[in-house]
């Protein structure tokens, strides 16, 4: 590993797909179920790599080609080996929902004042994390890290590669339930991150108000943020109006973001912003500033139609807190909802009461996307794919009001936007 490390202090960085090598970057020939990363080593070479890690034998003797036992592994170590050669804070983070927001307004508040890399969009696996650790610079003062996971181990896989300093998990909730079994499977998967930072006394930012959160580290002396009296960071939270504003430490933050669960994020960068020296202004102005996007609590205008687009990802949980918010609006209010992906023996049910929650809400009326709805709910309000949606929606306008767009990533709802009038 020390020969490969040299290596990659040289080159200009690290890469694990062809299309989008620079020249002077090691390629590392990885493999999955539908591709075989040894078999583009010697495109790798002729695009301007440094150097191609491979781990199977090709017919070629060119000394940049590096043969290993497993390329993926290979790639996992040098990060570590990377990490441990800076000795860069790094803090990390999982949980249900919620995770990339988070890590962006942790990013925001921090690199006002400190050098700082965070995960690039939700590269937060068992390669992503690596590429993160591997993009430090020696001039970094301290990395982000998102990790993602749907099974058990994952986590603890992750953190042992990126041996976090500090860790947060913004919740436990209904994801990925298809392989995490049950609520009290993916509570155990996710706190695999405080087993680590228990075992190396690493520091961990905690929301006092979440009892499931607290309730894991009993025995641990957490830095808590939340609206409860007692946490170290506490906030009065204003989400009346569209968007929500925080009051801490006699301040108000008026945030562009919408839903209860974002003032948990935003104070959750405002609790880990002050601890690593950042003042109140520069956290307040950062928070502020913040706008989501990228189809996450994103608003958009259309004449007097008032659109979140939150199509990124849902689960029960995101679906349920996203709900509760909107319904809190005034005015008319429409939701397009679209199926939730991933939850196995609990999809029926889960979609049954998502429907059942909705016709018992204030909610005026409802769009439903995707065949888990199709038993519960009309025909003339079901779609079973984004096509469909599209069509319907083009020649059938919505209104006035407020609009509600969410839904898992592979229904793509954000198409919606360009045809919804």
């Amino acid at each position: 590993m020390s020969a490969l490390y040299h290596i990659f202090r040289d080159a200009a960085g690290v890469s694990t797909d062809t299309r989008t090598l620079q020249p002077g970057e090691l390629f590392f020939a990885l493999s999955g179920p539908n591709f075989n990363g040894n078999e583009f080593a010697m495109q790798a070479l002729d695009k301007g790599a440094a150097a191609v890690i491979i781990d199977q034998d090709i017919p070629t003797t060119d000394d940049r080609i590096i043969r290993v036992d497993d390329s993926l592994k290979s790639l996992q170590e040098l990060a570590t080996a990377h990490r441990t050669a800076l000795g860069t804070t790094i803090l990390a983070l999982t949980g249900s929902n919620g995770k990339t927001t988070t890590k962006e307004l942790i990013c925001a508040v921090l690199k006002e004042d400190l050098n700082t890399v965070a995960t690039k969009g939700n590269l937060n696996n068992h390669i992503g994390v690596p590429l993160t650790l591997l993009s430090l610079k020696e001039e970094t003062e301290i990395g982000i890290v998102e990790m993602g996971a749907n099974h058990h181990g994952e986590i603890a896989l992750l953190a042992s590669i990126a041996q976090p300093d500090a860790g947060l998990i913004t919740n436990f909730g209904k994801a990925h339930l298809e392989g995490f079994g049950s609520l009290q499977g993916v509570v155990k998967a996710k706190s695999e991150l405080y087993d680590f930072l228990k075992s190396t006394t690493g520091i961990i930012f905690a929301n006092a108000d979440d009892s499931k959160i607290m309730a894991q580290l009993k025995e641990h002396h957490p830095i808590t943020y939340g609206t409860t009296a007692s946490a170290q960071f506490f906030a009065e939270v204003d989400d009346k109006n569209d968007t929500i504003a925080l009051k801490i430490d006699r301040v108000r933050i008026q945030t562009q973001l919408s839903g209860v669960y974002n003032a948990y994020n935003a104070l959750a960068a405002y609790a880990i912003g002050k601890h690593y020296g950042v003042s109140t202004e520069t956290a307040k102005s950062a928070l502020e500033s913040y706008v989501p996007d990228n189809n996450r609590s994103q608003k958009i205008r259309k004449n007097n139609l008032h659109i979140t687009l939150d199509a990124y990802n849902a689960n029960p949980t995101s679906m349920s807190a996203a709900l509760q918010s909107f319904a809190k609006t005034e005015g008319r209010k429409i939701a397009i909802l679209g199926q939730m992906n991933e939850l196995g023996k609990h999809s029926e049910t889960e979609h049954q009461q998502l429907v059942e929650w909705v016709q018992a809400s204030s909610i005026d009326d409802c769009y439903w996307v995707g065949a888990a709805f199709e038993s519960f709910v009309s025909a003339d309000k079901y779609f079973s794919n984004i096509d469909q949606a599209m069509v319907h929606f083009s020649s059938n306008p919505i209104g006035d009001g407020s609009l509600l767009v969410k839904g898992s990533r592979s229904f793509t709802l954000e198409k919606l936007i360009d045809v919804i009038h």
